[in-house]
């Protein structure tokens, strides 16, 4: 077994495979589950949320 793990040609598609099987199961832990998918949806107006607090506090010390 060590003796054919140790020849190149046998173990890079067992390292691909291993990496596709992992890959998968990290999208797949991802992407299922309603609660965090949920999660993952909120997250994505993270970048925006920043600008409407700053646009607020300007409005604010315009109209205070």
């Amino acid at each position: 077994m060590f003796e054919w793990l140790s020849n190149m040609e046998n173990t890079k598609p067992l390292a691909l495979v291993i990496f596709f099987v992992v890959f998968v199961g990290i999208v797949l832990y991802v992407f299922t589950g309603k609660k965090r998918s949920e999660r993952l949806e909120s997250y994505k107006n993270i970048p925006f949320l920043e600008d409407d607090d700053v646009t607020e506090s300007k409005d604010r010390e315009s109209n205070g």
